[in-house]
């Protein structure tokens, strides 16, 4: 067994939670995220995660570690490069926009899953709670920074990657973010 799923395993022991059959590992060190199903690596993801240290404080723009889950899901159905605020379609693809605001601007883009934090005072509750901080797992117009840190505390992904993900990913699987 994956050394990483057997570390997630334990922590969902430790934690009283059920592991899923799915699970996702965000790779800090790595910029991967890292699909598996029923213990088995079923496909690895170019991503990046944030340009600054990882934190779990709210206001550090770091990406948050430890044991989360996918708390929604938002976006099925909408055309990949469509860009959201505030969870919502604007019915735009970020082509549309201008290519300065386009250029200086981290859009959501194609789809959403929105993390929950499931580790009182690491990433839930408080200063630290990843739902609270809107921390994602979303498509970016900015592909051609994927594979180094570059986002604002999301796990950015390729558009059609995460269209991709998204439909094999269930509300509750669990998602590692560490090393």
């Amino acid at each position: 067994m994956d050394s990483k799923l057997e570390f997630v395993s334990d922590k969902c022991a430790a934690l009283g939670i059920k592991p899923t059959v799915r699970l996702l590992h965000v790779s800090l060190n790595d910029q991967t995220l890292r699909f598996f199903q029923s213990g088995q690596l079923k496909k690895t993801y170019v991503v990046s995660t944030s340009k600054r240290p990882p934190s779990n404080r709210k206001g550090s723009l770091g990406t948050p570690t430890g044991l989360h889950k996918i708390d929604e899901k938002i976006g099925a159905g909408s055309p990949p490069g469509i860009v959201f605020k505030g969870r919502r379609s604007t019915g735009f693809h970020f082509h549309e926009y201008h290519p300065a605001a386009a250029d200086s601007t981290d859009f959501v883009t194609s789809r959403i899953l929105w993390l929950r934090g499931l580790e009182p005072g690491v990433n839930a509750g408080g200063n630290v709670d990843s739902h609270s901080r809107y921390i994602y797992i979303h498509g970016t117009n900015h592909e051609a920074d994927l594979g180094r840190p570059a986002s604002h505390g999301c796990v950015r992904m390729g558009n059609l990657d995460i269209v991709e993900l998204f439909e094999q990913v269930r509300t509750g699987d669990l998602v590692w973010i560490g090393p």
